[in-house]
């Protein structure tokens, strides 16, 4: 069994309170829900107006499979949503017995 494991930090410049936010927050986990069979979820910055970490995990019995769902997730919340910018992406693969 392998896991994949990303944090991604998105950066909204334009954001003026944590209601803002929160909405953004929600369509993305939505939409990324929607099309992908990963987990999602606001993990870190929660009390931040304009930066919020997401973390994404997967599962698979193959760890280049998990890797690469992982960058497909990540590459569609970049072209998702013009008003985050993801500023940075930590990715890694577990494997387990």
């Amino acid at each position: 069994m392998h896991v994949g494991v990303c944090t991604l930090q998105l950066r909204m410049p334009e954001n003026g309170s944590l209601k803002d936010k929160r909405q953004i927050i929600r369509s993305v986990t939505d939409c990324v829900r929607g099309r992908f069979n990963v987990s999602i979820g606001e993990v870190e910055d929660n009390d931040t107006w304009r930066l919020a970490t997401l973390g994404i995990a997967c599962v698979s019995n193959d760890p280049r499979h998990a890797d690469e769902m992982l960058s497909n997730v990540v590459r569609f919340i970049q072209d998702l949503r013009l008003d985050a910018e993801v500023v940075d992406i930590q990715t890694e693969v577990i494997s387990g017995a």
